[in-house]
């Protein structure tokens, strides 16, 4: 922002001296805002007034419906600089210097509805007729409205483009004193300009064509600042290009100055819309060229969950988000895919994107995963071009790494198949003063630097830059040998789309048990596992110890009516996690004569079978029906799943459990060994499972890759291992599921030795010898 410019803002908001004790901060940019606006509009129609009111005395005497007098009153505005006049009008005599003092309410209340409707409509979404009772109410509107006069808004004075940075610091500043996140209202100007510049630049030449017509959008407008930039850059390049704005904005003071700023610009503020983009896309129908976006970061979609999921669910690629949903936690990805949804036909020409995202949507979810698949949409279509990292407090409202990406339909030859990134994170400058937590700036030279790179499609090796050495702190102890600075760097690399791919397999390792039926693991029969475990375990202790005797003659067994305010007490303090339901267990006698039932069965099992320790548990199941057989006990398929886990456990030198035999081939890569003449699969240990991510490789078979890297990487180290084959990709049905991530550090990592272990110890004796002096010193 220029300082003329700044100061402009300054002046404006010294309103809210005025304003200072009959109201409160947070309603300060309630009423500046739209005098701002009323102001702006008033100057812009001047030239034209007076043509206006002479077309009205016309138009009257027609008795025409308010569409039919809207079109002829527009002609008025039309003059030679402006051949087809302005999209809005106000038909009354008055002005802000004509309102008066005595009924001044009412005066500019009528002046307001004088505009034409579209105008009109801004200061509705202000609530702006509530305000103006109240500045009414405490004897400030007629000094207001004497200090707005006088600021000259006009076209000559400011231009658009001032007008719009105005309207940010502005908006900025009622942020502030209203504790809002001013990010989530405009984006900083040098973002929009290198965002417009990486989207527009590949069509240069089609743009400075005579008669070219384009359309731009942006689903979340904000102040207007995305659509304004794309039509100054397109108007740069050719003046007589037409340039058509689209967008939605959910923040009603938001939208009434993204709409009020299209109409001095003479676009057809019918296609600024008002709502939630993703829930309700209220330009469903159409397709654009250009779109532009700073969708906000890490806002979750609970709210609109459902009409997310259905869109989802029932109209996969028909609607926006077949490719996938993020988690809800992060609809950043969702706006990404609503703007691919928007993308014009190749047929017609294609388009393009750039969106503003953090670094979250370029590796968040592992493969299979809502943002893995969305990513892989994304790049098994051959639709994004670049991303460029940013530096960071580039926004007002956050100081995270962000990253702009590129996405088109119409890659040229060259960059089909290919993605470049590019690492920007030291192009900037720091600001004369931060606002916000916007603390850098990239200058023209920063932003023109990246374009041409972009442009050129350019793999750039890490080069120096001419930056200043970050600012250290000098407070408290300085290090005799400080760590060297690692050098500020632009560089910039190209990849192919499948290098961000991967297949991730599922690595399995035999389940090996040993099992003994000793007295102290069957005593844990008494108890239930899971939820109500330590809970009886305390009770027994407590009361079941001395008062219950394990004979079925122990009619007092499970009854703890006497007990129950003392046994909820210490669930209440010890085990709160506990649920009703639970608890009612607990104190049911039938809970613990079920689980004495099994013990006394664990007993009688135990006799039959011995208590010795056995390493082969592929015996266990026939000893046990053995056992069962000769004591005529039945054990449930929860009994024995209780036994079989209180007397058997995990042993790394026990043999292998079996879990079926085959007849098929033996294939040992994916778990089928041959044991002697048998073909053997194996049970697999959970505990034991992993995963290995395995790179695509398009001109390999997925069977081959696969296996190579299992038996280059795995197997030397686990040799009993195998491939999980039933862990399939949904897509293609081959062996792995398929994931993408971008990992845009890794690429750019700069390696820093570590500091010689000489001056570590250095440093260490000086502030220990330090440390002793200042205890002496106590001492003495």
């Amino acid at each position: 922002m220029s300082q003329a410019t700044n100061n402009l803002a300054a002046y404006i908001w010294s309103l809210a001296d005025l304003l200072r004790g009959d109201f409160k901060q947070s309603q300060y940019g309630r009423i500046i805002l739209p005098f701002t606006l009323l102001r702006r509009l008033e100057c812009v129609l001047a030239e034209t007034k007076e043509a206006v009111l002479k077309q009205v005395e016309i138009v009257e005497l027609m008795s025409l419906p308010e569409e039919g007098e809207e079109k002829l009153l527009l002609r008025a505005t039309a003059t030679d600089k402006n051949k087809n006049g302005m999209s809005f009008y106000n038909t009354s005599k008055m002005d802000l210097s004509t309102l008066g003092e005595a009924g001044i309410k009412a005066n500019l209340e009528q002046y307001i509805q004088s505009f034409s409707r579209d105008a009109r409509e801004i200061f509705d979404h202000f609530n702006f007729a509530e305000f103006i009772a109240l500045l009414n109410d405490a004897n400030l509107l007629y000094k207001i409205i004497q200090k707005v006069r006088t600021t000259d808004l006009s076209p000559a004075a400011v231009s658009n483009y001032e007008m719009g940075l105005v309207f940010e610091e502005l908006i900025r500043k009622f942020a502030e004193s209203s504790n809002e996140t001013a990010g989530e209202h405009f984006t900083p100007r040098d973002i929009v300009r290198l965002t417009t510049s990486l989207v527009f630049m590949e069509d240069d030449d089609a743009l400075t064509k005579e008669g070219i017509i384009r359309t731009i959008y942006d689903p979340t407008a904000g102040t207007g600042g995305f659509l304004s930039a794309g039509m100054e850059y397109v108007h740069e390049h050719n003046p007589q290009a037409v340039m058509s704005a689209f967008g939605q904005e959910l923040n009603p003071e938001s939208y009434a100055i993204c709409k009020a700023d299209m109409l001095i610009k003479g676009q057809n503020v019918s296609n600024i819309k008002l709502g939630n983009t993703l829930s309700n896309d209220h330009l469903y129908a159409n397709k654009f060229d250009y779109m532009l976006s700073n969708p906000p970061f890490g806002v979750d979609w609970k709210k609109i969950e459902g009409e997310i999921k259905d869109e989802h669910l029932q109209k996969g690629f028909a609607g926006r988000f077949g490719a996938g949903l993020p988690r809800v936690s992060d609809g950043s990805l969702l706006f990404l895919l609503h703007l691919i949804s928007k993308l014009r036909d190749i047929a017609e020409g294609g388009a393009r994107i750039g969106i503003i995202l953090n670094g979250s949507p370029l590796f968040t979810g592992g493969a299979g995963s809502g943002e893995s698949e969305i990513r892989r949409f994304i790049l098994e279509t051959d639709l994004l071009e670049a991303i460029v990292a940013l530096p960071t407090d580039m926004f007002y409202n956050t100081g995270i790494s962000t990253y702009v990406w590129v996405l088109s339909n119409k890659k040229a030859t060259e960059r089909k198949g290919k993605v470049q990134l590019i690492n920007g994170v030291n192009l900037c400058g720091k600001m004369r003063k931060s606002l916000g937590s916007k603390r850098n700036e990239m200058s023209e030279d920063d932003i023109r630097e990246i374009t041409r790179c972009f442009g050129d499609f350019a793999v750039v090796d890490a080069r120096e830059l001419d930056k200043p050495a970050e600012q250290k702190s000098n407070r408290g102890r300085q290090s005799a040998n400080p760590k060297a600075e690692v050098a500020k760097t632009f560089a910039a690399k190209i990849f192919a789309s499948h290098e961000f791919g991967y297949r991730r397999i599922t690595i399995e390792r035999p389940l090996r048990l040993s099992y003994q039926l000793t007295d102290e693991r069957i005593a844990a029969l008494r108890y239930e596992y899971g939820a109500l475990n330590a809970a009886m375990k305390w009770v027994y202790a407590e009361y079941g110890a001395t008062h219950w005797q394990d004979s079925s003659a122990c009619e007092d067994y499970g009854q703890l009516g006497d007990y129950e305010i003392e046994i909820r007490a210490y669930i209440k303090s010890h085990l709160s996690d506990l649920k009703e339901k639970q608890i009612k267990d607990l104190l049911d006698a039938k809970t613990w004569l079920a689980q004495k039932a099994l013990l006394l069965k664990a007993q009688a099992l135990q006799l039959q079978m011995g208590s010795e320790q056995s390493d082969d548990f592929n015996g266990f199941d026939d000893a046990l029906k053995a056992a069962m057989k000769k004591s005529a006990i039945a054990l449930d398929t929860k009994e024995k799943k209780q036994l079989t886990d209180a007397v058997s456990w995990k042993n790394p030198v026990a043999e292998k459990v079996i879990k079926k035999i085959h007849k098929t081939a033996a294939k040992p890569l994916y778990g089928l060994f041959a044991v002697g003449k048998e073909v053997v699969e194996y049970q697999a240990d959970g505990d034991l499972r992993d995963n290995e991510n395995v790179a695509l490789d398009p001109t390999r078979s997925v069977n081959d890759i696969n296996e190579a890297y299992f038996i280059k990487e795995v197997q030397p180290h686990v040799p009993d291992a195998w491939i999980d084959a039933s862990k399939t990709d949904a897509k293609d049905g081959e062996i792995g599921i398929v994931g993408y991530e971008i990992p845009f550090n890794r690429h750019f990592y700069q390696y820093q030795p570590p500091r010689d272990l000489v001056e570590i110890d250095a440093d260490l004796d000086a502030i220990s010898a330090e440390i002793m002096a200042l205890l002496q010193e106590v001492h003495s």
